[in-house]
């Protein structure tokens, strides 16, 4: 007997309802290739954070610009422009700075100052008062004193990531861990100098140590400005590489990335960064944690070149409202880095505490 002709239709002859009757509906349909309002979504979100961002950080420097200036414009203006000069460039450096070392150590509560570079800042600093005398330290030309202390901390930075990484055997782990021992026996120094100093010399040394933006030398922010440049191009050139390494180590070298030289670049580049800020204007310890943490919030995307860009625009804004209220609502009783420090403190044990119950 002759077989019985199939009735079902080939899916080239099934129906445009039928088709659409058999899209699946469980986690099958991520696959489904999505239409093209679904892609436009992401691009106007991130345009309207990246527009409301701008717009709160020219509204910051606008009211930072003219409060309280009284009609003294030739006087106030220049010299609180030059202010937000430097408060861009040391927020730009930390918060990308920042990024970057978290997407290496695939951890978003650590940030550049485990390395102990903060501590290598104070040391120095301490070091120079502590033998040489407060007026003999005061006297150093601050060009020679910024060479030294971006020399120092790129120096140490150097050796540290070719003696700890070594041939690419041991981890990035090992690294921080080797940071943190380091950042503790240079506080450990520090400390112990500043038990035996002198009153005087201690007073004068602890205004040196807190970051201050109201006597930048315009010389070294203009050399800070051209590092900042320098790190920043070749940080966004690298993006499509932070994408890849933020997938982590294995799947990164299975993808073909030069793992080894990839993030021993970028870790130098993280402690040129690190050095233009903290010889600049001295330590600030949460403000890279803070900015990163709240641009992943509002970005929602692996995307490095929207990730730097938050981060630099909310690192920035946030020094801008700092040294304002430090101004015209505290009178410069306090530090803008005891500010900071404060809120990002506070931001810090709440990331800790979201992890523990997580």
């Amino acid at each position: 007997m002759p077989r019985p002709e199939r009735t079902s239709s080939s899916p080239a002859e099934t129906s445009p309802r039928e088709t659409v009757a058999t899209v699946p509906v469980g986690p099958e349909r991520a696959h489904r290739p999505s239409a093209p309002s679904e892609h436009a979504h992401p691009s106007r979100r991130t345009a309207l954070l990246f527009a409301g961002l701008a717009l709160a950080l020219g509204g910051a420097i606008a009211l930072f610009l003219t409060w309280g200036v009284d009609g003294h414009w030739d006087f106030a203006l220049p010299r609180r422009l030059e202010q937000v000069a430097a408060l861009a460039v040391v927020g730009i450096a930390i918060a990308v700075s920042t990024v970057v070392f978290q997407t290496l150590t695939q951890n978003r509560i650590l940030t550049p100052s485990i390395m102990g570079f903060d501590a290598l800042y104070v040391l120095v600093a301490t070091t120079l008062v502590f033998f040489l005398g407060a007026a003999t330290a005061e006297a150093i030309d601050p060009l020679a004193m910024f060479a030294l202390n971006a020399g120092l901390m790129m120096g140490a930075a150097t050796a540290l990531f070719r003696w700890v990484l070594g041939d690419g055997t041991r981890g990035l782990y090992t690294m921080v861990l080797v940071g943190v021992i380091a950042g503790t026996f240079f506080s450990s120094l520090t400390s112990f100098m500043f038990r035996v100093m002198n009153p005087n010399e201690f007073d004068t040394l602890m205004d040196q140590l807190f970051a201050s933006f109201n006597a930048i030398d315009t010389g070294l922010l203009g050399i800070a400005a051209v590092l900042l440049g320098a790190g920043i191009v070749a940080v966004y050139w690298m993006a499509p590489r932070l994408d890849v390494l933020g997938l982590g180590r294995e799947r990164a070298i299975t993808l073909g990335l030069p793992y080894q030289r990839t993030v021993t670049t970028l870790l130098l580049i993280v402690a040129a960064l690190v050095s233009v800020s903290t010889a600049l204007v001295g330590p600030i310890t949460f403000l890279g944690l803070l900015a990163a943490n709240v641009a992943y919030q509002l970005t929602r995307t692996h995307r490095h070149v929207i990730n730097l860009t938050a981060a630099a625009l909310i690192s920035v804004l946030a020094l801008v409202l700092g040294q304002a209220l430090l101004a015209h609502v505290l009178h410069f009783n306090g530090t803008l880095s005891a500010i900071i420090n404060v809120v990002g403190g506070i931001y810090f044990i709440v990331l800790l505490l979201r992890e523990a119950h997580a």
